[in-house]
């Protein structure tokens, strides 16, 4: 029988993250959302893939997430109880930006 850990792990990082960044994160008039958690089949990592609304916030968000990456892995592993807890680490998700560059430029050629 084949499992999907690494899969199964993913959706839970990214329910329980949503929770804390809303409750734990704060930065005014910007919205950030969690794309995809990547996770490692030997479930030793997980990179956390971020977008956030308006861009030019990007790397301040950035940057308060690493700060606070401690204290998540310390409150993921209590609320999932998962062995091995993967180590996460955050990454900035510039896709959905680059699809609204595109769409723009596509829909000014017509």
């Amino acid at each position: 029988m084949k499992t999907f850990r690494p899969e199964r792990v993913s959706d839970l990082i990214i329910e329980e993250l949503n929770k804390l960044i809303m409750k734990e994160v704060e930065v005014p008039d910007t919205l950030i959302t969690i794309t995809d958690v990547e996770v490692v089949k030997d479930l030793s990592r997980a990179v956390v893939k971020v977008s956030v609304y308006p861009t030019e916030q990007s790397e301040k968000v950035l940057k308060i997430l690493k700060k606070l990456q401690g204290h998540f892995q310390y409150l993921l592993l209590r609320r999932m109880n998962i062995r091995p807890m993967p180590k996460i680490a955050f990454e900035a998700d510039y896709g959905l930006e680059k699809a609204a560059r595109v769409e723009k430029r596509l829909l000014e050629n017509k």
